[in-house]
């Protein structure tokens, strides 16, 4: 954890390219098939940008598919919003595409309400994005944010609880 979270900008960025093709990332990754459907699994994420770069995307399975949601959670989200979305592989199932346009019906019962990313402030942050998440190692992923299918420059590491 204490190496993920020093990864500084430029580290981020030449981590996401050099894994590029490594291996596969599968939503079993992000929750492990063993979680009970609406329990949250948290990854603990360091960011390149400029400020607020520590956060957590938390996953849960949706019900007994293998479908996977969640949200954002760090110290802005009172103004931003959780940011909830659905994960779910790439056109070529070795990547995970994180779609903030795409909504779980429900969340664990202990988080804030759903609501859509296109309004309020949410808007300016969750808007039209995806992430791409690629493989590191088991309990390692690295991303890059996208707004509206342009790359964005922000790159991002999350480690699982284990």
């Amino acid at each position: 954890m204490a190496c993920v979270m020093s990864l500084r900008r430029t580290q981020l960025q030449a981590l996401y390219q050099h894994v590029q093709g490594f291996a596969r990332l599968e939503l079993g990754q992000l929750v492990p098939a063993s979680s009970a459907p609406f329990t949250q699994v948290r990854h603990y994420g360091r960011n390149s940008l400029p400020l607020f770069t520590r956060f957590e995307k938390r996953f849960f399975r949706l019900g007994e598919s293998a479908a996977v949601g969640g949200a954002n959670f760090q110290s802005t989200s009172w103004l931003t919003g959780p940011g909830y979305f659905v994960a779910r592989p790439n056109e070529r199932g070795d990547q995970i595409i994180i779609d903030y346009g795409e909504l779980p019906e429900r969340a664990p019962q202990s988080w804030p309400a759903i609501r859509d990313n296109n309004h309020g402030l949410s808007r300016l942050v969750f808007s039209g994005m995806t992430d791409t998440l690629r493989r590191v190692s088991e309990h390692v992923s690295i991303g890059a944010a996208a707004k509206r299918g342009e790359a964005i420059n922000a790159y991002f590491v999350l480690c699982r609880e284990a």
